[in-house]
């Protein structure tokens, strides 16, 4: 099954999203969805990096949920300091943020966080994977923000990853 079907989840993805798009359920959309479900997991087979090691599913799910707050939170203080501009223009800057987590897939979940919450930028990793250049929408204390980066999201990530 898995020689033909190397990722069932995808697959059915795939199908499923292919009929949602054509609204039709015809003989001829199934079976065009049906070919791109087998033919597309195969074709990018070689391309997918195997599952990383989650070592505490609890910090995940208390990760994403913190994320999620900050989401929300961040998007609030981007709105307002977008809307007060003219009084008090933001203090956008670039920090680099010492690293100490090196695992691929620790890396990536960072990168998605970084992307998600308003407010930050990931611009980019040092080779050694030692630092991370942000840039930061408003910062007033440069030391705090790099301490709640490591805090909120670095150590969990580690506690997980590592």
């Amino acid at each position: 099954m898995r020689r033909w079907c190397p990722s069932p989840l995808l697959s059915m993805g795939l199908f499923a999203l292919w009929l949602m798009l054509n609204r039709s359920v015809g003989p001829g959309h199934v079976l065009l969805g049906l070919t791109l479900a087998v033919v597309v997991p195969l074709l990018i087979r070689p391309l997918r990096v195997p599952a990383g090691p989650i070592r505490r599913p609890l910090v995940l799910a208390a990760l994403v949920l913190r994320v999620g707050g900050d989401v929300l939170r961040s998007g609030l203080d981007v709105a307002l300091g977008v809307m007060r501009m003219r009084r008090r223009p933001p203090g956008g800057r670039f920090v680099t943020v010492p690293l100490e987590i090196r695992d691929a897939h620790a890396l990536a979940a960072l990168a998605v966080i970084t992307t998600v919450v308003p407010g930050t930028v990931w611009s980019e990793l040092a080779p050694d994977r030692s630092a991370l250049l942000l840039h930061v929408f408003d910062l007033d204390d440069e030391a705090a923000f790099i301490d709640h980066f490591k805090r909120r999201y670095e150590a969990p990530l580690k506690e997980i990853f590592e």
